[in-house]
């Protein structure tokens, strides 16, 4: 798996872009964190279940955004 110069990922010959990569691994986390808070009984205490699983996927895409190498500039 190479990077290129322009942001994109070159898998085997087929150009993934980085941030379609960044959101289907923060898809993945923000299932794992909300297998967590559901085993925790967390979700009881939220009044809308979706709309807090929407906010934790955007604050998890986010984070990741802000933590990758070169975001800053």
């Amino acid at each position: 798996m190479n990077t290129s110069l322009s942001g994109d990922l070159n898998l085997y010959g087929v150009f993934v872009p980085t941030f379609l990569v960044l959101m289907a691994a923060a898809y993945l986390r923000k299932g794992a964190i909300r297998g967590v808070l559901a085993r925790s009984g967390f979700y009881a205490r939220i009044w809308h279940p979706g709309l807090f699983n929407v906010a934790l996927y955007i604050v998890v895409l986010g984070s990741m955004l802000a933590l990758m190498p070169g975001a800053a500039s």
